[in-house]
């Protein structure tokens, strides 16, 4: 079996976009005259990549990180040497194309790039075998996954009750809500960030699991003073409140508080995640599969927790997080966004693809023998995207 052909198509969203509730703390908001700090972190735009066999195989990968630049490092760095390649060789094809690009790679945009492709890699690995992609990372390790709500993008305090009271008639067992007030904005913002995680927990009650993003918008003083705000309220966890490259920083707040810390949505391969485990920075990695390095590291990545007493909570939902989180001990559950308007673009996938898993009470299941990853792409409804490939 021998690869013929890698194709990066990139899907443009030209549509109508809602930006109106999504205002929240990103790494810019400490920077003076940023008028919209979350600008720079809505993606209009989702990277599809196809792998075909000789023999008439096609695996679907995908990108959301940087769709255009991931593009380009495909189509002029990786799909020239994966030509004539056997695509079930995914560990030894993983190594050649990181090995290939680690003088400009190692973390971002190439090794999504290499993520999509290795996800495609497993997706046609899975169609040959006739078996859906968890049951080839070690199989299903429960009977569905249980999955948390994650949007509550409003500052506005009588929307966020209603959301959080909404989704929990739906059957989340947990949910996740964003600081919309910035670094900049002091005490008072911090106060206002700590009533919108008070609103939430009186909302649902004790019994439901409430998690607060972050979003890398802080610094380690106003996170301590913070954490110690948020005690009361009985977080789950607290995600990304640092930039992500402030390992030591994680872990100096982490033997501050009680409540878990979470993090990993912008770290890469197993080396990244490795030199979290060696500074003890964060109870709970949150690696995305298609940014991560596809299932190859992933796996790897899960393995290391595991050993660690470490879960592993995968950032997005998506088919590609899902497989993981089904077939590994150390990941109790998913993050789920639910199909909206597009407004940031973590909804994007649901335009693209067909054969997402949709929450029913709150939980998610895969088939045990639909092979591969289980998508396919959409061929109708895409009037509002610009295809290029």
């Amino acid at each position: 079996m021998k690869i013929k052909r890698v194709t990066a198509k990139l899907y443009k969203w030209t549509g109508p976009v809602l930006t109106t509730n999504t205002v929240f703390a990103t790494p810019l908001s400490p920077i003076y005259s940023q008028t919209d700090s979350q600008a720079a972190f809505r993606f209009f735009s989702w990277l599809v990549v196809e792998v075909e066999t000789a023999e008439g195989h096609i695996g679907y990968g995908n990108a959301g990180l940087s769709p255009d630049v991931t593009k380009a490092v495909i189509d002029s760095k990786l799909a020239p040497i994966l030509l004539g390649e056997n695509p079930l060789n995914t560990e030894y094809l993983f190594e050649k194309m990181y090995r290939s690009t680690v003088a400009f790679g190692r973390k971002g945009t190439v090794i999504a790039a290499i993520s999509a492709i290795d996800i495609a890699l497993w997706d046609i690995k899975g169609k040959v075998m006739n078996q859906p992609v968890f049951m080839l990372m070690g199989g299903r390790t429960t009977p569905d996954i249980e999955t948390y709500y994650s949007r509550l993008y409003t500052r506005d305090l009588d929307s966020l009750r209603a959301e959080a009271v909404h989704y929990k008639e739906q059957g989340f067992s947990g949910m996740k809500l964003r600081c919309g007030y910035p670094l900049t904005e002091g005490i008072a913002g911090m106060r206002k960030n700590v009533e919108m995680v008070k609103v939430v927990r009186e909302a649902v009650g004790d019994d439901i699991n409430v998690m607060l993003e972050g979003y890398m918008g802080f610094n380690l003083a106003y996170a301590k003073q913070f954490l110690k705000a948020l005690e009361p309220y009985n977080l789950r966890w607290a995600e990304e409140l640092l930039l992500p490259d402030e390992i030591h920083n994680f872990a100096k707040l982490r033997n501050y508080t009680d409540i878990p810390l979470s993090g990993g949505e912008h770290e890469y391969t197993r080396y990244g995640f490795h030199d979290l485990l060696q500074t003890g920075a964060l109870d709970i990695f949150q690696f995305d599969t298609n940014r991560v390095g596809g299932f190859t590291e992933a796996q790897k990545i899960c393995n290391m927790a595991l050993a660690h007493g470490i879960e592993v909570i995968p950032h997005g939902g998506q088919m590609h997080n899902l497989h993981v989180v089904l077939s590994s001990f150390a990941s109790p559950m998913a993050e789920y966004f639910p199909q909206t308007e597009i407004e940031v673009g973590n909804e994007m996938f649901w335009y693209i693809f067909d054969g997402e898993a949709i929450a029913e009470n709150g939980r998610v299941q895969l088939s045990d023998t639909l092979p591969g990853v289980g998508l396919t792409l959409k061929t109708e409804g895409l009037e509002h995207f610009i295809i290029s490939e």
